[in-house]
């Protein structure tokens, strides 16, 4: 495993807390918001400003369109997105000193802000709006940021991969299960593309000579995969490089025990759409 990918490992959970902990939906549901899935994209767009969903479905990537229009810009007329980035920190404000309130987080967030600090946004347009927000006082919400923009430096480098690729939005996740990763109903539940838009994905990827006739990936189907995989985390590696082998495996093993918490206690699902396994 890469040491880009160790880190998204180690520090992909502890963002995670934003989605999966109740005390966000409760913020967002004060507030006026419908939903878990319009919480979602207002609380992950809000860096963003009040932009339409074809900019947030362009962005995040592989979710329907459709799925997206349902919550944007909806959930504008229900809070601005300055109200719902306060929302989000406050939720994560809420859990985290109920998930670990003994735990010392100052010298992760030290780490984690240098490293968010050098990573690379040019062409990241989703890692840089979250890293023109201005960091808050807490140390635990200060990694929490820290892993945010982590997380979508290395989130806008990985479209650009799957773009080079040239595997549309379903595609990239129909490849992705072939692979080993989620199911083909996880990623319905969750990104809403139907099952003739599923089959038309896997057609198109078949005339490619990428899938086989049973859905499994061809040799070249494997090798496409792991090259969007490989320039992931080539593309990712470049924070790391800048801030140095002994403060990324600091900053890794003063996350990770956080993590496998968060991965153990059952509050992110074992089979989730970020294709997260735990070991």
């Amino acid at each position: 495993m890469s040491r880009a990918r160790r880190m998204w490992k180690a520090l992909e959970p502890y963002h995670a807390i934003t989605y999966f902990s109740p005390e966000t939906r409760k913020a967002t549901d004060a507030l006026g918001l419908k939903g878990g899935w319009m919480s979602y994209f207002g609380c992950r767009a809000a860096p963003l400003g009040p932009v339409g969903p074809e900019i947030v479905a362009a962005g995040f990537y592989n979710f329907h369109p459709a799925m997206v229009a349902r919550s944007l810009p909806d959930a504008w007329s229900y809070a601005t997105p300055a109200q719902l980035l306060e929302a989000r920190l406050t939720a994560v404000d809420n859990a985290v000193r109920r998930l670990f309130p003994d735990s010392d987080f100052g010298r992760a967030a030290e780490l984690g802000r240098r490293a968010a600090e050098i990573a690379p946004v040019a062409g990241r347009p989703i890692a840089a709006a979250n890293a023109a927000l201005e960091w808050p006082d807490e140390p635990h919400l200060v990694l929490w940021q820290a892993t945010t923009i982590l997380r979508e430096s290395r989130g806008d480098g990985h479209v650009a991969a799957l773009v080079a690729a040239g595997l549309s939005p379903c595609q990239a996740l129909v490849t992705l299960s072939a692979a080993g990763g989620p199911s083909k109903e996880v990623f319905q539940l969750n990104r809403r593309w139907s099952d003739e838009e599923w089959s038309a994905a896997e057609e198109d990827l078949r005339s490619r000579g990428l899938l086989d006739a049973d859905g499994g990936l061809t040799e070249s189907g494997r090798a496409v995969r792991q090259q969007v995989e490989d320039t992931t985390d080539s593309l990712a590696e470049q924070g790391w490089r800048a801030l140095g082998d002994e403060l990324t495996v600091e900053l890794h093993d003063l996350v990770r025990p956080l993590s496998a918490v968060l991965m153990s206690d059952g509050l992110i699902p074992s089979d989730n759409p970020m294709a997260m396994r735990w070991d």
